[in-house]
């Protein structure tokens, strides 16, 4: 007898993934949705299907019950090279928004009472993140909105349609922002991957005393939230009577500079920096933890060095990996 049931939409990501394993963990059967599986790691998922959720008769197939609990992962997403350049932004909104459409659509009509909604902290406005040592990431200052890429701009526009669907049709929806989430198994290369992944990659394949590049001047900052602390996070906020938005983030700020230095010590390696042109977001970024600290008694605490020692050794051996493969071919 199924006791507990999950869907996870986007389970073949990097978060999804990982979400659906700690699912499994907490004995939930689970589904898993998504165009792919995950190219990093079996999935544990009782069921994984794969289609393309911006099909409205792929999100009726998937969405076949009620579930218990609802992940809604799935986005056309990426790391700055993606995003931030100019040239995927209409399939960035018709992707993303679609699929936002057709979920809460067919959980409505399945009786679905509570999703989660991933939303991200691109939606806060490009003129509270022009101080790279100041930025203002406070959930109240979304608005008056001004995000600096359409994803942002989708996100927010995804939130309001959560919020709108919770009122007018008795959905619990939960919705947090991510903060930069990062971790082994998920994009390391190939122009989807983010800064930490992208950082661990160059720095694992120069040799000591070797050169990176890195975007801009490295002065912008970010914080980095370590996967583990996100589904913590996550399932807190999911099974809280809080429907958020709320920041899911950590508050340890770097910036990228600060980022290569931490992981050239992890590696062991004496390495420089050679800046150049590239697509760089905001100038800062952190989270801000008071509300999430004061309606979930919880924020992320771990260090930003324990996750990328996890992140580097793992994609240190996926570089190894790689390299024995080519040698066999």
């Amino acid at each position: 007898m199924i006791g507990r049931t999950a869907l996870v939409l986007g389970g073949g990501g990097f978060i999804g993934g990982h979400l659906t394993k700690r699912l499994k963990r907490e004995g939930f059967w689970v589904r898993a949705v998504d165009l792919k599986f995950n190219p990093f790691a079996e999935t544990p998922a009782d069921d994984f299907l794969i289609g393309d959720l911006r099909d409205p008769y792929m999100c009726r197939h998937c969405v076949d019950r009620r579930f218990d609990e609802v992940y809604q992962l799935a986005a056309d997403m990426g790391g700055a090279g993606y995003l931030f350049t100019g040239e995927h932004d209409a399939e960035v909104l018709h992707n993303s928004a679609t699929i936002n459409l057709n979920v809460l659509d067919v959980c409505h009509k399945r009786n679905v009472k509570r999703i989660f909604y991933s939303s991200s902290a691109c939606i806060y406005p490009e003129r509270n993140q022009l101080d790279p040592d100041n930025p203002n990431c406070a959930e109240e200052s979304a608005y008056p909105a001004a995000p600096d890429s359409e994803y942002g701009w989708e996100k927010l526009f995804s939130e309001r349609l959560y919020l709108a669907y919770a009122r007018n049709f008795a959905i619990e929806a939960r919705i947090a922002r991510f903060h930069n989430v990062f971790g082994p198994e998920g994009a390391w290369r190939g122009g989807r991957e983010k800064a930490p992944a992208a950082v661990c990659r160059k720095v694992a394949e120069a040799p000591d005393g070797g050169e990176i590049e890195i975007w801009g001047d490295g002065a912008q900052t970010r914080s980095f939230l370590y996967v583990d602390e996100c589904l913590e996070g996550v399932t807190r906020l999911m099974r809280s009577d809080f429907a958020g938005p709320v920041n899911i983030g950590s508050q340890e700020m770097v910036s990228i500079n600060q980022l290569a230095a931490l992981v050239a010590n992890i590696a062991g390696k004496r390495i420089s920096i050679r800046h150049i042109k590239g697509p760089l977001g905001v100038r800062g970024r952190n989270s801000d933890n008071r509300l999430v600290r004061s309606r979930l008694g919880w924020a992320p605490e771990r260090p930003l060095r324990e996750g990328l020692e996890k992140t580097y050794a793992w994609i240190e051996a996926q570089l190894a990996s790689s390299s024995a493969n080519a040698g066999r071919d």
